[in-house]
């Protein structure tokens, strides 16, 4: 899995014009993917902020010059590293181009005040998706018909077992997993979210991500939350949004629009790691979450497209489980089944009512694919193919 990911062409082009950041989750390989991927094609300089002697190098601007590329990893954790790193770029930019990476969204994570704008461009590095794990490289153009794959053999199985981070998918093995599970977490608590944050109440944390594991797919209601945790409402919001931007979770909003009397503010909740999910339905429903994403981000900061994931919900409470839109208008809707090829009413009247062009019912049973009323039911790895 070292050998390529699906950022790399657009990283090595946009290097030559600006700084690169890349986020993203813990252990989601945004290190691997700096050093061994991207660094393999120059002569470069790994810094890393956790390593005393690595970090006043870099803060002293000791950099080597034979190097033509300088890594920088887990530097947004300096209070003033937004500053700090206009700096060296302004001074530095004719001889050095530079790759920063963290666990944080430095794009929103704002310390030390100073503006960074037209210096770089931001990447989200996702975990492994069907289409990275098989070698397929798809070209999609928002409005246009997806086109999927037939794989005689995927490995969709282990993707849904171990999820998309590297090293437990690559290793497959139960005990691994759950060792890697309960040290993910306790870094991104007590070391990620600790440093970077005023967040202190370490353990209701911890009780909130357990927590959130089993909203997945429905409403979210954060009052509920709150009263199962005995803290106010202000605080459980402020805190989910913490792990938002620390890529623990991710909320879609609704699809608003009077065509269909859509509910307004209610959203909905997903993990990046779909693995610590226990049940089939909705971890099934949270890995297709997390592909769409990454269609989305990629088509986002790679081209610039103005594309959008939401779920279709009115106030008679038909629901679809995803929309995609570009420029605010319909692309195509997603209704993820377990087993279920009868169509999805909710699908057929949402179609209709938002003249959406392309329409899936996704079922997680193999050698299914076929065209009725406008719905095209297929089976998850074949849908998966269409992805990036």
């Amino acid at each position: 899995m070292k050998k390529s990911r699906y950022l790399l062409n657009n990283t090595l082009e946009d290097l030559d014009e600006k700084m690169v950041f890349i986020g993203g989750p813990r252990q989601v390989g945004k290190t691997t993917f700096a050093k061994d991927i991207i660094g393999s094609r120059y002569n470069f300089s790994y810094y890393n902020w956790d390593n005393i002697k690595s970090r006043l190098k870099a803060l002293n601007s000791e950099w080597n010059y034979d190097s033509e590329l300088i890594i920088l990893d887990e530097f947004h954790k300096y209070s003033k590293w937004k500053s700090w790193i206009k700096g060296e770029y302004d001074i530095n930019k004719e001889k050095f181009n530079f790759i920063l990476t963290g666990s944080a969204r430095l794009n929103i994570f704002r310390r030390g005040g100073d503006s960074l704008q037209g210096r770089y461009y931001y990447y989200t590095l996702f975990p492994f998706s069907l289409t990275e794990i098989e070698g397929i490289n798809n070209v999609i153009i928002p409005r246009d018909e997806l086109i999927f794959k037939t794989l005689k053999h995927s490995s969709l199985n282990e993707l849904l077992k171990f999820g998309g981070f590297p090293e437990p998918l690559l290793k497959s093995n139960d005990k691994f997993h759950r060792r890697w599970i309960m040290n993910k977490i306790d870094r991104l608590l007590n070391e990620d979210i600790r440093d970077l944050t005023l967040l202190r109440d370490i353990g209701n944390l911890l009780l909130l991500t357990e927590i959130l594991k089993t909203k997945i797919s429905s409403i979210l209601s954060i009052n509920s939350i709150a009263n199962d945790l005995q803290l106010n409402f202000r605080t459980v919001s402020n805190w989910i949004e913490v792990l938002e931007n620390f890529y623990y979770c991710f909320r879609i909003p609704p699809f608003n629009k009077n065509t269909i009397k859509s509910v307004k503010k209610e959203k909905k909740l997903y993990l990046w790691d779909w693995s610590t999910i226990k049940d089939d339905g909705p971890r099934t429903e949270n890995l297709i979450a997390v592909h769409l994403l990454k269609l989305i981000y990629f088509l986002k900061e790679t081209e610039g497209f103005d594309v959008k994931l939401f779920y279709l919900r009115d106030i008679n409470s038909r629901e679809v489980d995803f929309l995609i839109t570009n420029n605010d208008d319909p692309w195509f809707s997603v209704e993820v089944k377990l087993n279920d090829k009868k169509l999805s009413k909710n699908l057929l009247y949402f179609k209709e009512r938002l003249k959406i062009p392309f329409n899936y019912q996704v079922v997680n049973q193999e050698g299914i694919d076929f065209v009725k009323s406008g719905i095209r039911v297929i089976s998850l790895s074949k849908f998966l193919t269409g992805l990036i």
